[in-house]
């Protein structure tokens, strides 16, 4: 199954390191939040990646180009122009790279990348966000309940759009904008979907969280996976010194590979 990482936005919040670089290449340690997410997705064995590129994409293309060379050890022989690889890390991605536009809004990006998805179900997160969510458990959690879309939500203190789902079922009633309730379930990503997700998809001028969401909210056709573990998201300075933090202890909780 594909993992699609929306990747395009200007990350305006942390404009400290966005007017440098794209919010997915932002360091956490050594390597970008955009490296520890897909580490995330790969440890449960989901390694086809659809990234979809925005501002600053070129500097994410190149991240990837070079990453062979950049990870390994080399000797370079500049008389003869050749290259021995002496230990190379690599990882089992493979990584589909699109263009989605400058200013376009999360519901365009994901249209613009229907054409990669090979009419079957994918995955979708955002790049700017580290969980230790089970990632087989949302994907058996979304086949169990046999919806067109599931979302993850976790309970942070509230700065992000919130949900109101169902205690009987788990099914999303309501989808609310910056609701500051602390005990409020968020939508934190690591979502699901059906290749009907682009019957809601109407308009590449919409963001997904609003007027798709809420097609899908009238259609009872979005369920919620309930993540009551740890989920950050790299909105502003200060997070990304969370997660150094908690990455620079050995104490990530994201860090489930070895």
């Amino acid at each position: 199954m594909k993992v699609v990482i929306l990747a395009g936005g200007r990350g305006s919040r942390l404009s400290e390191e966005t007017h440098l670089k794209p919010k997915p290449m932002v360091e956490i340690g050594t390597e970008p939040i955009l490296w520890h997410i897909m580490k995330m997705y790969s440890y449960y064995g989901f390694n086809d990646f659809v990234i979809c590129c925005g501002y600053k994409g070129d500097m994410i293309k190149e991240y990837f180009t070079d990453y062979y060379m950049r990870a390994s050890d080399i000797t370079i022989n500049l008389s003869n122009n050749s290259v021995k690889i002496h230990e190379n890390v690599s990882e089992p991605w493979k990584v589909t790279l699109v263009d989605t536009g400058l200013n376009t809004n999360t519901a365009g990006r994901i249209m613009k990348v229907r054409k990669y998805l090979e009419d079957e179900p994918f995955m979708l997160t955002y790049g700017d966000g580290v969980s230790n969510v089970n990632i087989g458990e949302v994907l058996k959690f979304h086949k169990k309940h046999n919806r067109i879309a599931t979302i993850t939500a976790a309970k942070p203190a509230g700065r992000w759009g919130t949900i109101q789902i169902s205690n009987s079922n788990g099914i999303v009633e309501t989808f609310q904008e910056k609701n500051k309730t602390d005990e409020a379930w968020v939508n934190s990503g690591f979502a699901v979907f059906e290749q009907a997700i682009f019957d809601y998809l109407i308009n590449e001028d919409e963001q997904l969280e609003r007027e798709p969401y809420d097609r899908l909210v009238a259609a009872r056709q979005i369920d919620a996976y309930k993540h009551a573990g740890f989920w950050h998201a790299m909105d502003t300075v200060n997070d990304r010194a969370i997660l150094e933090e908690y990455w620079n202890k050995g104490s990530a909780p994201w860090k489930l590979w070895q």
